[in-house]
């Protein structure tokens, strides 16, 4: 990664400039889920939750916490609490809009997927919004259509999924 850009774990500081950028990412497609249930995500897995920073402004983000295979969190309800699980579910990744299409997306999930490794986990899991399936499977992401998901994702969305290791 360039030197102008730093992958560091999401801190307390950085509340505001993340919530800005979901915001401005999905507000307009009706998937923004608001403050609380992002800190509820984190919450259940601070050391996998990233940001990417830019001369010290935050401008990028990535979500993951563990959650049950072919399951994924409802855009409309706060976490309860963490689950136990050997997958892990990238729930959100968010670049300012001018750094898209620059690789730093892949760069985020190279650094999650590196952490997941680590930490023991066989599988990666995310929800494809907005057409993104087609970029994922590039990566080798496989679609689950038969998964029933939360109508706040949108009826475009598949839930994805990718072996480790």
């Amino acid at each position: 990664m360039s030197e102008e850009f730093l992958i560091r774990q999401l801190a307390e500081r950085d509340w505001d400039a993340v919530v800005a950028l979901e915001h401005e990412a999905y507000a307009a497609d009706g998937l923004s889920e608001g403050r609380e249930a992002l800190r509820s995500r984190v919450a259940c897995s601070p050391g996998t939750c990233f940001v990417l920073e830019q001369r010290g402004t935050v401008r990028g983000y990535l979500l993951s916490l563990p959650y049950p295979p072919l399951r994924c969190p409802d855009l409309a309800v706060a976490e309860a609490g963490a689950f136990e699980s050997d997958n892990l579910h990238v729930h959100d990744l968010v670049l300012a809009e001018d750094l898209r299409g620059r690789e730093l997306a892949a760069k985020l999930m190279e650094h999650v997927q590196e952490r997941a490794v680590a930490e023991g986990f066989v599988q990666v899991s995310m929800v494809a919004v907005r057409g993104s399936d087609i970029l994922l499977r590039f990566y080798g992401y496989r679609a689950h259509r038969e998964v029933e998901l939360p109508a706040s994702y949108g009826r475009r969305a598949v839930y994805m999924s990718k072996p480790l290791g």
